[in-house]
């Protein structure tokens, strides 16, 4: 093949016009080449030969390469490398972050990207012996059980400490309709409150399943009944609901709260910013509101209409009675200096009120105290977070100071004169400044 220089050639084609050429001889040019013979022998398109031709059978770069292509994460790899060196891999918790920034794409976008940088994701901690099965799933009737549990995260504030909050949740094991809220700790009183809002929340069920908690059961007779703490068990009698509890070291007889609370630290609590426990509260609060209105498949439909339709015929209300009121507002005692502590902080009471006893309510922003039978409101405080002392109107007693005046007659006498100017030295050269007549 003279004049033809082959080492251009894709290998395919060279092969292929080197078995040609010992058929029907040398080709002097490539227009001698049969395409259609060319074409049987490579298993290429005559048109795609023809393009070949054109090029010399040489392949040649594509004339898009070099060219950067726009991706619709370009701006947001950034934010999304930062969560997965965080820890934080939830797709859905990854999107809503980004759309809060103005991302327009889809969620299977961002699970394709951190599908490819896993490698980001710190390694998470393995167990020693898998746990198996150890029982199978119950179902209850509508309305008839709930499940409590408690669950802990740490909080990094602004000036660089960590703190502990405690997270009450509670479930509905039918349906699936869900109540968190926050409290400083999860002691006994704060577990009162996180009821009592759980059921206005969701309504009053016959039973409550929960743990072997110090705050609901103190221990189990010979008989294996279990022997309630007694201010829980008036709690019980005074909203009128039962108590059932867990095996003891076997978390999968409530496993559905156990999934709420591992569920609200991957989704709720993944990358989450407040200013204090109130709006963390309105943020969780308006979360679940979210979540209760999803499909849900376990349950074949949405928890709050199914609550509402099918659980609700069941519960009961929250009875609007004073025995209620007593422990949404636990007791404090005032200090020495007139001060209630609650949550951290201190809050001033009037001076008037005799007694050592006073119950505090926080509602929102704002913190009222009232008598120990709740019937008068002593003061009402706004709740800042600051760790400084919140003083109220009347908090100390105004004395009269004493006065001491004379026994006898003034007679003696002194007299004011006024404040000498500071006038400079050469003020006496001022011949402007005429002497008075």
């Amino acid at each position: 093949m003279k004049g033809i220089q082959r080492n251009g050639f894709l290998s395919i084609i060279a092969q292929a016009i080197s078995e040609m050429e010992e058929m029907h001889g040398e080709f002097s040019s490539l227009d001698e080449i049969n395409l259609a013979e060319l074409g049987r022998r490579t298993g290429l398109s005559r048109a795609k030969l023809r393009r070949l031709k054109t090029n010399g059978f040489c392949e040649k770069a594509h004339g898009l390469n070099g060219q950067k292509k726009e991706h619709i994460l370009d701006g947001y790899s950034s934010v999304l490398d930062t969560l997965l060196k965080s820890g934080v891999s939830n797709s859905t918790v990854c999107l809503e972050r980004l759309q809060t920034m103005g991302f327009t794409g889809s969620r299977s976008t961002v699970k394709r990207y951190i599908a490819a940088h896993k490698h980001l994701i710190p390694a998470k901690r393995q167990l020693v012996a898998p746990q198996g099965n150890r029982g199978r799933r119950y179902t209850t009737e509508p309305g008839e059980t709930y499940q409590m549990d408690w669950g802990f995260t740490n909080v990094l504030d602004y000036d660089g400490k960590t703190y502990r909050v405690a997270c009450f949740a509670m479930i509905c094991h039918h349906c699936g309709q869900q109540y968190i809220e926050f409290f400083p700790n999860a002691r006994q009183e704060n577990l009162f409150i996180g009821i009592v809002h759980a059921f206005q929340y969701m309504g009053i069920p016959r039973f409550v399943l929960t743990d072997n908690m110090k705050s609901v059961v103190l221990h189990r007779d010979l008989e294996g009944h279990p022997v309630w703490q007694k201010d829980y068990e008036s709690f019980m009698q005074v909203l009128d609901f039962e108590t059932k509890l867990c095996k003891p070291r076997h978390p999968f007889t409530k496993g559905k709260v156990e999934r709420l609370v591992r569920f609200v630290k991957d989704n709720f609590l993944a990358d989450r910013v407040f200013c204090d426990l109130t709006d963390l509260n309105w943020q969780a609060l308006e979360w679940c509101n979210k979540q209760n209105g999803i499909y849900r498949r376990t349950v074949d439909g949405v928890p709050q209409k199914l609550h509402e339709t099918v659980c609700g015929a069941q519960l009961r209300m929250v009875p609007e009675i004073e025995a209620v009121r007593f422990y949404l507002c636990p007791e404090r005692k005032i200090s020495f200096d007139g001060f209630v502590n609650y949550e951290g902080r201190r809050f001033g009471v009037p001076y008037s009120y005799p007694s050592a006893i006073a119950r505090v309510e926080r509602s929102g922003d704002l913190l009222r105290i009232y008598s120990a039978d709740l019937k008068v409101l002593l003061a009402t405080h706004a709740v800042t977070w600051s760790q400084t002392d919140s003083l109220c109107k009347g908090q100390y007693e105004t004395l009269e100071q004493p006065e001491e005046f004379p026994t006898a007659p003034v007679q003696t006498q002194i007299l004011q004169l006024p404040k000498r100017s500071q006038d400079l030295s050469f003020a006496k050269f001022d011949f402007d400044k005429e002497d008075p007549v």
